[in-house]
């Protein structure tokens, strides 16, 4: 059920367009393509670290890995609050497992995440000529931000019930992670002061890991990867019980 839906779920968002699913390849094309164009090109940014002759490419790719983690984060959560919203039908005239609603979103975000990856390491190869043997320690990285990803979603899905002022409230604070994150800069690059405070941001750690596996050719961080992960099992297991608590009232409230 949950395969059938996300399929529905990515070929719909398509629907009526005429290049159709090819738009979940050609986007992240369009997308580096003017990453690589706007910040190596015209604002000549380069990574800290990396010199006057760091490649404008590499600069792409390196933010590119940092925007691809943000998207995808940003899809699920502010989706998250309206999913229960949508499928009123669900709640009200089928026996149906609600729980798989936030699965289903996250399934649907992960599948342009890959699309989006894939991408980049076609761009890795023409660039730079191989990639890196870390490369396939990637889904280590990712298993534990999808786990967080699921437990905010579930969280948000039941809130987004009973408050449904939380989906304007958290569209600026989505936007602030991105800023308050090592997307543009790296960590090294912050005021001493605000390194600790990289920790909280959820995405901080999945991006930074993700580098140094996908293009600087380094083993994850296994401290921070650990904490990461426990802390992502615990919220998402926070997050199902508490969905599961509150579900009970969403057809009063519906």
């Amino acid at each position: 059920m949950i395969i059938s839906l996300t399929r529905r779920e990515v070929t719909g968002r398509y629907r009526g367009s005429m290049l159709g699913i090819l738009w979940s390849l050609l986007t992240p094309l369009l997308m580096l393509a003017v990453y690589t164009f706007m910040f190596g090109t015209v604002l000549r940014m380069r990574w800290a670290g990396g010199g006057e002759g760091q490649p404008t490419a590499q600069f792409a790719i390196i933010l590119f890995v940092g925007l691809i983690f943000f998207q995808t984060f940003s899809e699920v959560l502010t989706r998250a609050p309206t999913l229960v919203l949508a499928n009123v039908s669900y709640v009200k005239k089928i026996v149906f497992p609600l729980e798989v609603l936030p699965v289903v979103a996250l399934a649907a975000a992960l599948f342009h995440m890959m699309v989006s990856f894939l991408v980049m390491l076609i761009f890795l190869v023409i660039s730079q000529g191989s990639i890196p043997l870390t490369a396939p320690l990637l889904p280590v990285v990712v298993a534990p931000f999808i786990l967080l990803l699921l437990g905010l979603s579930w969280f948000l899905a039941a809130v987004g019930v009973y408050f449904r002022d939380i989906g304007q409230v958290l569209n600026p604070i989505v936007s602030a992670l991105m800023f308050l994150s090592p997307i543009f800069v790296p960590a090294e690059a912050l005021p001493a002061a605000v390194r600790p405070w990289l920790v909280l941001n959820p995405i901080s750690i999945p991006v930074e890991q993700a580098r140094r596996v996908l293009i600087f050719g380094e083993l994850p961080n296994l401290h921070a990867l650990a904490f990461y992960t426990v802390t992502a099992a615990v919220i998402a297991g926070l997050g199902f019980l508490f969905f599961r608590a509150t579900r009970k009232g969403f057809a009063d409230v519906l």
